[in-house]
């Protein structure tokens, strides 16, 4: 079945449960962080399937892997938020591997799309 829109990406949609995961791992921070690195993580885990989102509508293959690019910068970044939540002792090491399972997850998705769009650029 050919993709239709971003919804039907299974790389968009383990990213939005990542994102969900993200949201649920800030739940053990202390409230003095709510608007330091809880928003900060936050923020970049919903970066990571909005950009997936936004380079599948742009409708071209130049853009699509512009904003895969970004969305692979968002997921370094939540990583290394995520590893400096578990260092600070705000979450537990099990609750954040369970969030680092799905970063990995996501990021073997988006090289994978990735290497596979920039096949179908032709070479000059």
């Amino acid at each position: 079945m050919p993709v239709a829109g971003h919804r039907d990406l299974l790389v968009w949609q383990r990213a939005v449960e990542l994102a969900i995961a993200s949201y649920d791992l800030t739940k053990f921070f202390p409230k003095s962080e709510a608007y330091g690195l809880s928003s900060q993580l936050q923020r970049a885990a919903v970066s990571i399937s909005a950009n997936i989102a936004e380079g599948k509508g742009r409708g071209s293959t130049g853009a699509y892997l512009n904003h895969l690019g970004i969305a692979a910068g968002s997921l370094a970044e939540l990583d290394t938020q995520v590893e400096v939540a578990r260092r600070l002792g705000y979450v537990k090491s099990e609750h954040a591997q369970n969030v680092i399972e799905k970063i990995e997850e996501v990021g073997r998705m988006l090289t994978g799309l990735r290497k596979s769009l920039e096949g179908r650029i032709p070479k000059s």
